[in-house]
């Protein structure tokens, strides 16, 4: 053996630089981990480390390291050589895409990802060999780490296709098209997926094809299980051909490179039955794998599928859908993809925590003690970066969640670098780099990270205890509180996602009196506390903040100190559409009191009580939303500044508001061609016939300081199946503030300026995965400025072809005016970024670019005044 593969084998760290070719011995038994203490660092290979530059180009022109569809040169020997860096992390366990040898080029990106298989036992030759692989897989075993390899059971690359309209369900050759484009080869490497002719009779017999078009109702299982995802050629798994090929294929890596565990991509387009025969089946000359896991050694080989599904607030219709795959005989893990959109929404969007706290009683409910072997997330390659919506502060926070919570945190690569787009290269020559290694070990999140995976190292409740939710926040951003518990352990977790302060009033923390020990704070650290002889305790929480306390039985108790009266009854009941709350109640003597809404300690109104104690006061709701919310208002008092804050029994209440409409405008059909009136339509035919770029017109209604539009297009589509309800459009609102300063005319991202001199003082994004705001501190051409929060709340209205977006009066700037704003709305799509604009266009792409500074909008309205009427 040579020294670097006896480095390699021992997983000592390989010095930087070009490394050589290495083969290592098949891999020795080894028992399975208990998962549920794993911390998963996922990485897109190809983007990651350039170990060996010698196998980037494989001569198809595939390789390009500045442009994103194409491949940029991250190999397993990058991966070995960073291997200290991902295990300082607090990395357990390494996950990395397919490895498997891809089709190059469909025709307008490649398949650096892995995810467009040609052959399924063969390693990529852009990542290396199979002793490179090996190699990898012993380094990490040497330092007691783990490996999961994704897979994908449910297509290959993308070799055919259907015309539009042809397509016949009783003649596999009606309408089938080979893509000529494709590159090195136009069909499969590996029997039996080489069969993918139907117009052979005996390749359409053979049925290793469902002979079947793209989806186009995801709501229609047969679809969903049988027909092609975006253009990728659908396996028949339910053909017994298949399945073996499947089994063999699979366990070809169990077997020879030591893999761990495995995540099958796209699992939700698969029967759910086929799990039970891929993993269990007897047959003894191409095994279930988890058969073939147990004779490696590994009695418990985690197999956990991704389910692209995100419930609506306070919803679990896909949370069902995913337990139907996490059963008994199936995969025995699931991405946590619903939980995934819940701390999306909360701490980057500044949705109320309540929808959180609600996510994460339901999981309980649903998965029971099998959410622990559910791996979490904030971001992967399949979606917005965090750090593209969210602020640092929140992206701090939702970590902390992530740690303290049930199941298996995962960290995609770059997050600790500070990333905002989704496949960029940590190493200098590749993608999106900046020209500059990533591999900062003392940056910010990184030391964090670090400092969290210690945490739950040491606080097994963290990865074995089911949360107890104590408080949440339904009106906006503020607190969240749980209790976790585990044997005799017991720790409180507590955040504000709020920028202000909050009070947090008798939070039942304990059974009994308590000590609160400091453990654990997102920034300085947590005072140590007492509760009351009822195990309650008052807080105030300092502005985007997260703190973790042991909780310990204690005979002290600090007295609750609430001898004064009740708050009073509110009188008049609350009007049925906004206007004022007229209060009214009592305080002690001499004492110092305020009334508190939703905890938010920035707004509370101090309070004058007269001679008698008594005082009333008026509270402005014309800025409550939500009818459906219970707003929390607090009575806190203190007899001097050196006395501690009471309270008195809270009061709770619901409003309606009133909205007034301010600007109704509409768009002529047909004008979706661009500035330049030459823009045309990525070719895909989920595109052009639905025009969903087109603008119809927009409606704007206020109340207090808060916006409603009501956006109209030609069609809104799902063809992605998308988590907002809609698709093949992002939608660009531009906001102008009379009697503010600053501003900036550039559209960030999008190449063009705002018309009329208008200068934007908040821009929102949203697509169908991303809602994002932001102000213009910091943005131009190339920035989008600081992200916001609380950001916009998106409704769908398919019968109206329309979308609702309501951005409250705290998304805007404290003393905002809305009469003279101005408004102006335009039209593109997302993937990562604005989509490339080309001279001809593409599958995904638009086309009829004239020059370099051609902006990236196909229709757009405004730019519109508001006037109140």
């Amino acid at each position: 053996m040579s020294a670097l593969r006896a480095l390699a084998a021992l997983g000592a760290a390989v010095l930087l630089g070009p490394v050589q070719a290495t083969d290592c011995p098949a891999p020795a038994p080894r028992p399975s981990p208990d998962w549920r203490d794993q911390v998963v660092y996922f990485v897109m290979t190809d983007r990651f480390d350039d170990g060996n530059p010698g196998n980037n180009d494989q001569g198809a022109g595939e390789f390009n390291p500045k442009d994103n569809r194409f491949f940029s040169g991250g190999d397993f020997q990058g991966l070995m050589r960073r291997l200290d860096y991902i295990q300082g992390l607090g990395a357990t366990t390494l996950w990395i895409t397919p490895p498997v040898r891809n089709q190059w080029w469909d025709g307008g990106s490649a398949g650096y990802h892995g995810y467009w298989a040609s052959h399924l036992k063969e390693v990529d030759p852009h990542l290396g060999t199979l002793g490179d692989y090996r190699c990898l897989a012993g380094a990490l075993h040497a330092r007691g780490m783990h490996l999961i390899q994704d897979v994908v059971p449910n297509h290959m690359g993308n070799y055919f296709s259907y015309t539009p309209g042809a397509w016949r369900r009783d003649r596999p050759a009606a309408g089938w098209q080979p893509n000529l484009g494709s590159l090195p080869e136009v069909r499969p490497r590996q029997a039996p997926f080489d069969q993918n002719d139907p117009r052979d009779p005996a390749q359409a017999a053979a049925n290793i094809y469902h002979w079947t078009p793209n989806i186009e109702n995801y709501a229609d299982p047969e679809q969903e299980h049988g027909w092609q995802m975006s253009g990728l050629d659908d396996l028949n798994t339910e053909n017994p051909v298949v399945r073996r090929a499947l089994r063999d294929s699979y366990a070809f890596w169990l077997r020879e490179v030591g893999v761990d565990a495995l995540r099958v991509d796209t699992a939700f387009y698969i029967p759910p039955s086929f799990f039970e025969d891929w993993l269990h089946s007897q047959d003894p000359s191409a095994p279930g794998l988890a058969r073939v896991a147990r004779q490696m050694g590994r009695q418990d080989l985690l197999v956990f599928g991704e389910a692209f599904g995100i419930d609506k607030p306070f919803q679990t219709a896909q949370m069902r859908r995913i337990q139907a795959y996490q059963t008994p005989g199936r995969m025995n893990g699931m991405l946590n993809f619903p939980l995934y959109g819940s701390l999306q929404a909360v701490f980057a969007q500044g949705r109320p925590t309540a929808e959180l706290a609600h996510r994460v009683q339901a999981l309980a409910q649903v998965f029971g003690a099998r959410q622990h072997r559910m791996p979490t997330f904030i971001d992967n390659h399949d979606v917005d970066r965090f750090l593209a919506g969210g602020t640092p502060e929140a992206l701090d926070q939702s970590l902390l969640a992530l740690f303290t919570l049930p199941g298996i945190p995962t960290i995609y690569y770059g997050t600790e670098q500070g990333f905002t787009e989704p496949r960029a290269a940590m190493f200098a020559a590749g993608y999106g780099s900046g020209g500059r290694d990533r591999f900062d070990t003392a940056s910010p999140t990184y030391r964090l990270l670090a400092r969290l995976a210690a945490l739950r190292q040491e606080e097994r409740a963290f990865s074995r205890g089911t949360p107890t939710l104590l408080r949440a926040s339904a009106a906006g951003p503020g607190v969240l509180a749980w209790r976790t518990e585990h044997e005799s352990r017991r720790l409180l977790v507590v955040f504000n996602t709020s920028p202000q302060p909050q009070w947090v009033d008798r939070l039942p923390v304990h059974r009994g009196a308590a000590a609160l020990r400091p453990r654990f704070a997102l920034h300085g650290q947590p005072s140590p506390l007492h509760t009351d002889a009822q195990g309650q305790v008052n807080l105030v929480l300092p502005p985007r903040s997260g703190q973790v306390w042991v909780i310990e039985p204690s005979a002290t108790a600090r007295p609750s100190g609430n001898p004064t009266p009740a708050l009073a009854s509110l009188a008049p009941p609350p009007p049925a559409a906004g206007g004022t709350l007229r209060l009214r109640g009592r305080v002690p003597a001499g004492h110092e009191a305020e009334l508190v809404a939703d905890g938010d300690l920035a707004h509370a109104l101090p309070l004058a009580p007269d001679a008698n104690s008594h005082w009333e006061a008026a509270w402005p709701t014309d800025n409550w939303l939500d009818p459906t919310v219970t707003h929390r208002l607090s009575l806190r008092h203190r007899a001097d500044a050196d006395s501690p804050w009471l309270a008195a029994p809270p009061r709770e209440v619901k409003v309606s508001p009133a909205w007034r409409t301010w600007a109704r405008v509409s768009d002529p059909l047909g004008d979706d061609h661009g500035p330049n009136g030459h823009y045309l339509y990525p070719t895909d035919p989920s595109w052009g016939p639905a025009r969903q770029m087109d603008l119809r017109g927009l409606k704007v209604e206020v109340t207090g300081q808060a916006l409603r539009l009501t956006v109209q297009t030609r069609q809104l589509t799902t063809s992605w199946n998308p988590a907002n309800g809609f698709d093949h459009v992002a939608f660009t609102l531009f906001l102008e503030l009379p009697g503010q300063d600053g501003g900036i005319q550039a559209m960030p991202l999008q190449g063009g300026e705002l018309p009329e001199g208008m200068r934007w003082h908040r821009r929102l994004r949203v697509h169908g995965w991303s809602n994002a705001l932001f102000s213009a501190d910091g943005a131009g051409p190339e920035s989008e400025g600081r992200p916001h929060t609380p950001g916009a709340t998106l409704e769908t209205r398919p019968d109206q072809n329309a979308l609702v977006i309501t951005l409250p009066a705290a998304a805007l700037p404290p003393g905002t005016v809305l009469d003279g704003a101005r408004l102006y709305l335009s039209t593109w799509d997302w993937d990562g970024g604005y989509r490339e604009l080309a001279e001809q266009p593409g599958t995904h792409t638009p086309g009829g670019r004239r020059s370099a500074q051609d902006p990236r909008w196909m229709d757009a309205i405004g730019p519109i005044t508001l006037r109140k009427p």
